[in-house]
């Protein structure tokens, strides 16, 4: 089964707030970029994986991640976070109403492709499925059968309100990638425990030498 990704990218000046006490205003944007970037190059070496779609209204990172192979959608709606991924859903559902699709955080630069797979695989039997965050709050990915409407319930306490959504949720052990996103300095270390991707890795760098 190949699957249609939709990855939600706010504005960079705005990303990574809580990144505050590890970055400052001016290098926190070029954190988000990578985060992103690594997101996006290991989704698109994903063997479960048909296509990426990233929707953001910013410039440079559309540029950027275009470069890497994913497909931009401007976010119309400048609704928030839900709301752009309800419109991106159904952008690539017009293109491609027989793919499955999930929505996947941008902020997964320890993500490995076949962790990602082994979510994927594990998703394509529900008709909706979501994994929790590893803080066991929030949620970084959110997966619908074809024919089936995405309803991102996104933010605080998404865990919970996936789950009251009617999506099943993903139990599997060993993909602390997927699972582990990066909103705090405690976060990015853990990540970085992990492995991060190359792009993470020099911005790490840089924030270290500045």
């Amino acid at each position: 089964m190949q699957w249609t990704l939709v990855i939600p990218l706010k504005a960079l000046a705005r990303a990574k707030s809580r990144l505050s006490d590890t970055a400052d205003d001016g290098l926190r944007p070029g954190l988000a970029l990578a985060f992103a970037q690594d997101t996006v190059a290991a989704a698109l070496t994903c063997a479960a994986v048909r296509d990426v779609a990233v929707v953001t209204d910013d410039v440079l990172a559309g540029r950027e991640l275009a470069a890497l192979g994913a497909r931009i959608v401007p976010d119309e709606p400048a609704g928030g976070l839900n709301a752009a991924l309800t419109h991106a859903a159904s952008v690539v559902r017009t293109r491609s109403p027989e793919s499955p699709l999930a929505a996947l955080n941008a902020d997964l630069p320890a993500l490995r492709p076949l962790e990602l797979t082994r979510v994927l695989d594990a998703a394509a039997a529900f008709p909706r499925a979501f994994l929790p965050d590893a803080a066991g709050t929030g949620t970084t990915l959110l997966a619908a059968a074809a024919g089936r409407e995405l309803l991102p319930a996104f933010g605080t306490d998404s865990r919970i309100r996936h789950r009251a959504s009617g999506a099943v949720e993903i139990t599997l052990g060993a993909v602390d990638s997927v699972r582990q996103d990066v909103d705090t300095g405690d976060d990015l270390r853990a990540a970085l425990t992990l492995g991060v991707g190359p792009r993470t890795a020099a911005a790490v760098a840089a924030l270290k030498a500045a």
